[in-house]
């Protein structure tokens, strides 16, 4: 037998427009590709991210494009004497596309997502190079041929255009409330030319770690392909065998059941390591010679998802436990990183999850609106720690269900489990992105009583079929061992019900526009969406600005900042969230930018401080897990995303990252009026009370002391200082009240509350462990003073920055020109008698570090 061999087709291609004779074939940008990036290179159309090239670049999406190659046949097909098969591997076409091979037609494609495999044995040929050509139709237009002839279904959607519903290609190409519609076709993932005898077609696994975490169960299964039977499955760890034996297939598939003693289990991260076994599955022909091998990475973790009757509270727990362990699972959701999806490069990937790892995250959700990302991104959160939710490729919309398209999402819920199965990331799938909360809006019939699964293809809402048959059944079949939840947000009978299953929280900014102080009140079991705009790095806007720095449009209300921000009503809701905060102008530029981070620092942090304390331990675990949108932008924009584009994080990242430290503590501040009597408008007692908890998400107990100081905004005199807990327990992997008293001031009834500012600290035998400051709100009211002596010194040898001050300042913000200092903190309230140390890397003694606070203009 002849031994697998593969041979990439990613040489010597060229592309054109094809319905235009004038069209002549051109280089690509690279491999794999699509035709903006193609496009660009070849200088026909401008950067699409650049100013207002969006617009002009429209007709790309609307017209065929050609890509063809050549390529010689392989030797061993031309000259063996055995039963040999030559297949072409097509990992993505992006869409509909057209295949031929010297002129015939192998290939036609509906799908981004489903990988393809041809046999072309009989299609190349014997002397003399290969022709390889592919048409890409426009998805946009085939999408909207197929709106027309199922006139009866009830298409809607919320972002892009009802089109993109009957096409199964990413849904933010149509555009989004944070994205450019740019219709991208192309080969966006490689093209390989596979010869074999015989192959492994898949090697796959389930695994049950004891509940004593002492035994595990892993079986191991292999798919064959062609006549041979022998199959060497290995399986290794730090290079060293755990264990290894020869299994002869049956019928085209070999299966081993290895039982593991001690597994090395795999944590999230900061809860232990991530240790990976390698899996390893070899074809053997009958005298041992290797035919094929494949192997796969994969850790060991019991991973569940508790969702049960609670303490104190109605409904059901919503949240994850790997090993045991209960996680709060404070993170964020994920969008494509690039518009233009083959040029996120494989360390572009690694970056992104290393932030939100030293961002303190420990969950990416994957939306359902982009694509099943790549193997990078999940071979990142698997060596990071970082749980993954996914989504299946859905999201905002009514989609239909007439069968052909429901022949295709089977198809490609099957393909991409396969692709992914094996990542121990992956704790959960979901159905869809809030197409459950689009059915809800539009009143579409949805009985969750009716279980007569047919049924539901003659509703208006028949894509419930997908969402509760089919991919319920795909994943039973192929991944029983993980979670699959309807849909996000899903609880039951009600999208919005905060007692049972996951939330989408857009009370604050969509909806109802709430104030971020109320998030206490907005919480749920998990809550899954929740986001404020801010502006990007001003380098980063420099960046889309066609004249960069000198271009005339270079302010907050330019038509090209205007024209990156895709959010409905942005302007409004900024600025309602910052009038309602803030003092603040938009000029100079880098103020207006630095306070719209502020406001979203803000208010994102309180959303994890305020839900996190209802993290209160077991049987008490109201709210398990807070999700941000977004951790990313797919191009420079004003979004949700608390880290843009090029990767510059903005200042909620850090607040994050604060809030979701091992030990912090929370303060609130409410103030409670009590009248005389029922009548009475005038007789009125008035106190402000602060309320402090700790968090504790470590896996030890921790004993100290909470220390509480109070200082004069305007004066910066301490007022106040005093051990209110000494020797306090905060239990292990909860939070915990600590005390509710009165905003100290000397003066009862005097206003003293509002200028008052209170520092709560967390000391462990005499070290502080924790800290925060709470300010009284709304901070516009606060007359904040401009500090005389405001130092940020750099350490001698170049890696702490120390903040020092003689009045408190709220916000302060470390700001460097060179893109290579990076500090581990930013964002931060100082208040006197303290030095805040932040590290810093990439920086000097004599580095410039600028700071900028809230109230310095």
């Amino acid at each position: 037998m002849s031994k697998f061999t593969i041979t990439p087709i990613n040489k010597d291609w060229t592309f054109k427009q094809a319905d235009s004779k004038d069209s002549k074939f051109l280089p690509v940008a690279q491999f794999p590709t699509n035709v903006h990036l193609d496009l660009i290179a070849n200088g026909i159309i401008a950067d699409p991210f650049v100013g207002k090239n969006e617009n002009n670049v429209q007709w790309v999406g609307e017209v065929p494009w050609m890509y063809k190659t050549t390529f010689p046949s392989p030797a061993l097909l031309v000259n063996s004497q055995d039963a040999v098969k030559a297949v072409l591997a097509f990992d993505g076409l992006d869409t509909f596309a057209t295949v031929l091979l010297n002129g015939n037609e192998i290939l036609k494609t509906s799908s981004m997502f489903i990988p393809k495999r041809v046999d072309v044995t009989k299609n190349l040929k014997s002397e003399g190079d290969n022709e390889l050509e592919i048409t890409f139709e426009s998805a946009y237009l085939k999408g909207c041929a197929v709106v027309e002839e199922h006139p009866n279904h009830k298409w809607g959607c919320w972002n892009g255009d009802t089109s993109r519903l009957a096409v199964r290609k990413a849904q933010y190409h149509w555009g989004w409330d944070w994205g450019p519609t740019l219709m991208t076709c192309g080969p966006w993932r490689p093209i390989n030319l596979e010869v074999f005898s015989s192959r492994i077609s898949d090697l796959y696994f389930t695994s049950n770690v004891d509940k004593s975490l002492r035994h595990a169960e892993f079986v191991a299964k292999a798919d064959i392909e062609g006549t041979a039977t022998d199959v060497l499955f290995n399986i290794a760890l730090d290079g060293k065998d755990v264990a290894s034996q020869i299994v002869t297939a049956q019928n085209g598939h070999a299966t081993l059941t290895f039982q593991i003693q001690d597994p090395a289990l795999w944590f999230p991260i900061r809860y232990g390591e991530q240790p990976l076994y390698t899996i390893t599955a070899t074809l053997l022909e009958i005298d041992k010679t290797e035919l094929h091998s494949v192997s796969k990475k994969f850790g060991l973790r019991r991973a569940e998802l508790i969702q049960r009757p609670m303490t104190g509270q109605p409904g059901t727990t919503f949240f994850f436990q790997i090993n045991n362990i209960p996680i709060f699972c404070g993170g964020s959701d994920w969008i494509p990183a690039d518009n233009f999806i083959p040029r996120i490069s494989r360390e572009k990937y690694y970056d992104w999850v290393k932030l939100v790892a030293d961002g303190n995250q420990f969950m990416i959700r994957v939306w359902g609106g982009g694509v099943y990302e790549e193997q990078a991104f999940y071979d990142a959160c698997d060596e990071f720690g970082i749980l993954v939710w996914q989504d299946f490729m859905f999201g905002c919309g009514n989609y239909p269900a007439f069968p052909e398209i429901l022949d295709l999402i089977k198809t490609e819920a099957e393909e991409n489990l396969r692709l992914l199965r094996h990542h121990p990331s992956i704790v959960i799938w979901a159905g869809n992105n809030e197409d459950y909360q689009y059915q809800e809006q539009q009143g579409l019939t949805y009985n969750f009583e009716n279980k007569d699964t047919e049924s539901w293809l003659k509703t208006d809402f028949p894509a419930r079929y997908i969402y509760e048959k089919i991919l319920v059944e795909a994943c039973q079949k192929l991944i029983p061992d993980t979670p699959y939840h309807y849909g996000s947000p899903w609880g039951g009978k009600d999208t919005t019900d905060p007692t049972v299953g996951d939330l989408h929280q857009w009370n604050v900014w969509h909806g109802s526009q709430e104030k971020y102080q109320n998030f206490d009140k907005l919480v749920g079991r998990f809550v899954s969406e929740f986001g404020m705009e801010a502006f990007p790095n001003i380098k980063t806007i420099d960046a889309f600005l066609p004249l960069g720095k000198d271009d005339p449009d270079r302010f907050a209300q330019s038509s090209t900042v205007d024209f990156h921000n895709k959010a409905d009503g942005h302007e409004r809701r900024i600025a309602l969230y910052l009038v309602e905060n803030f003092r603040y102008a938009p000029d100079p530029f880098e103020q207006f930018i630095y306070s719209t981070q502020l406001m979203q620092a803000e208010c994102l942090a309180s959303a994890y401080r305020l839900w996190k304390r209802q993290w209160k331990g077991p049987g008490k675990e109201y709210c398990g897990g807070a999700l941000v949108w977004q951790i990313n932008d797919c191009w420079p924009v004003t979004s949700w995303a608390i880290v843009d584009y090029y990767l510059r994080p903005k200042h909620a990242y850090y607040t994050v990252r604060r809030e979701m430290a091992p030990i912090s503590l929370g303060v609130t501040r409410k103030e409670h009026v009590i009248p005389k009597d029922k009548h009475t408008r005038a007789f009125l007692t008035r106190t402000t009370q602060i309320e402090i908890w700790g968090s504790n998400l470590t896996l030890k107990d921790i004993t100290g002391d909470i220390v509480v100081k109070a200082f004069d905004v305007v004066t910066g005199k301490e007022t106040y200082s005093k051990t209110v807990k000494a020797s306090f327990l905060l239990p292990q992997n909860q939070s915990t009240e600590v005390i509710a008293m009165d905003v100290p001031v000397t003066k009862k009834d005097a206003g003293e509350e509002a200028r008052t500012v209170v520092a709560a600290y967390l000391f462990e035998d005499g070290k502080q462990i924790a800290r925060y400051i709470n300010w009284p709100e709304p901070l516009k009211y606060v007359h904040l003073q401009k500090p005389k002596h405001l130092s940020a010194d750099i350490t001698k040898d170049g890696r702490t920055v120390e903040l020092s001050s003689e009045v408190p300042v709220k916000g302060v913000a470390l700001e460097c020109e060179d893109d290579g200092v990076c500090f581990d903190d930013n964002l931060v309230d100082v208040v006197p008698g303290e030095v805040v140390s932040i590290a810093v890397r990439g920086a000097n003694k004599g580095t410039n570090i600028q700071t900028r606070y809230l109230g310095m203009l």
